[in-house]
């Protein structure tokens, strides 16, 4: 039996996973029509492999599944022959490699802690020091249109039992107050509403516009401002009658650190894409402990491969409360083996297997184009 100093990284096989979505995924940013990811694939010398999976997306990563799937076999190439337990050494290989590029970053060290954790024999979960001891549910997000489509989108939401809804707006405070204002009126008073303005408003508009918001009892609105000017968050949150949630903003723990030192914000949306992977996004968990800030876990649009990391993810911290895992949901076909399960309600299900615990059958790898280091 292979002890886990003498681990070896025998092969890498990059995938370009593309998928239609059922129907257009829309916010201020822009339309998003098909899934396409980049998968990696980490085999060892011990015969277990790791699974990762990113979703680049280029105007908040700066990334492409072209740039994703190019920049993935340079790491492969220096990844040969190492040991994928040193995690952390794996991190600072790929920084050395290239500056940026979270989203494929964050597809290998997914892979890197699956290994891990399978060597480990315990549920990424465990591996991560978290517990399954909290419900995860998930909301569901109404694209960004016109009013009365938007309403209808959100009845259908509700009506489906998902418990809480997520709404796009960003394009025109004064619209946007009407298109919430329509939403309200046509699911009623109980039902949560969040909203994610993606960046769309200007910081005048943004104070206006949330205050105006305040009426419809929204839970939290995410990054309302362009990331660039995050100086001008706190003045936001101050005058904001609605907690702010930075997203685009919070890449890693240094953004965390720098959004907590200048009190710019109610909560951190976490995505393994921006932050690199789990290795970053447990250090922004520890920043968010220092001043007990609550968190979400939140996705692009990642197949059950990588949903399934972040819902693993979702179980290391009480801080964790909020989970927007409804993008896997959207795709038109399903290649994924194992990995968390959607039940009914929006309640996401973690699998209680060693490792990561989900796949992707050979039939579907031979579709993809791939390489093989």
């Amino acid at each position: 039996m292979i002890q886990p100093d003498q681990l070896k990284i025998e092969q890498v096989e990059l995938y370009k996973l593309f998928i239609p979505l059922k129907e257009p995924f829309v916010t201020s940013l822009g339309a998003d029509i098909n899934a396409e990811n980049v998968l990696v694939i980490i085999r060892t010398n011990a015969g277990i492999s790791g699974w990762g999976e990113c979703s680049p997306y280029m105007p908040i990563n700066g990334e492409s599944q072209d740039t994703c799937f190019i920049v993935g076999q340079y790491f492969a190439q220096i990844f040969k022959g190492k040991n994928p337990l040193e995690i952390e050494e794996r991190i600072k290989d790929m920084d050395r490699v290239i500056y940026g590029n979270t989203s494929i970053k964050s597809a290998f060290d997914i892979a890197l802690y699956d290994i891990a954790s399978q060597l480990a024999g315990v549920p990424l979960y465990k591996y991560l020091g978290g517990e399954n001891n909290k419900t995860i549910v998930t909301d569901y997000t109404v694209s960004i249109g016109e009013p009365a489509k938007m309403a209808l989108d959100a009845v259908k939401i509700m009506n489906e039992g998902y418990p809480a809804i997520k709404v796009k707006l960003g394009k025109n405070g004064k619209t946007d107050v009407e298109r919430m204002r329509g939403i309200r009126e046509a699911v009623g008073p109980d039902i949560p509403l969040r909203i994610d303005a993606n960046q769309g408003w200007q910081v005048e508009e943004a104070i206006e516009t949330l205050q105006a918001l305040a009426a419809f009892d929204i839970q939290h609105c995410e990054e309302p401002i362009a990331r660039w000017n995050y100086m001008r968050l706190p003045e936001v949150k101050k005058a904001s009658p609605i907690p702010i949630m930075a997203d685009e903003s919070c890449g890693d723990h240094h953004d965390a650190e720098r959004l907590i030192a200048i009190d710019a914000c109610d909560y951190f949306n976490i995505k393994l894409g921006k932050s690199g992977g789990l290795f970053n996004a447990l250090k922004i968990v520890e920043a968010a402990k220092k001043k007990d800030l609550h968190l979400q876990v939140g996705a692009m649009v990642e197949s059950r491969v990588a949903m399934t990391a972040f819902a693993h993810f979702a179980l290391c911290s009480p801080l964790i409360v909020h989970y927007d895992f409804d993008t896997a949901l959207m795709f038109s076909e399903d290649p994924v083996t194992g990995g968390i399960e959607y039940l009914a309600n929006g309640v996401v299900k973690v699998p209680e297997v060693p490792g990561l615990g989900a796949t992707i059958s050979d039939a579907w790898l031979k579709k993809m184009e791939s390489v093989i280091i």
